[in-house]
């Protein structure tokens, strides 16, 4: 059975509840500008050419290419990451 603990899981990526909060609260806001873009680029073609795939880029950045983690807590997955990019 899972373990429910408000620290567990933003311990295991460096972070405190708090700034575990708020940067997944900042990663829903830009999904949130995202999915409003790609609904109005379906309505209207000609509008927001780039700007949901930007926000995934942006996004895939700040959680995986650009993350700093604790050495403590680097494992064998961040090594395959590094080689794949």
């Amino acid at each position: 059975m899972a373990s429910w603990s408000f620290t567990e899981h933003p311990a295991s990526v460096g972070e405190t509840y708090g700034e575990h909060l708020f940067s997944a609260w900042s990663f829903a806001g830009r999904m949130a500008v995202g999915a409003g873009a790609c609904f109005l680029h379906g309505l209207l073609p000609f509008l927001c050419l780039k700007t949901g795939s930007g926000i995934i880029r942006e996004l895939y950045g700040r959680m995986v290419t650009n993350r700093v983690r604790p050495a403590a807590l680097r494992g064998p997955i961040d090594s395959l990451e590094s080689a794949a990019l």
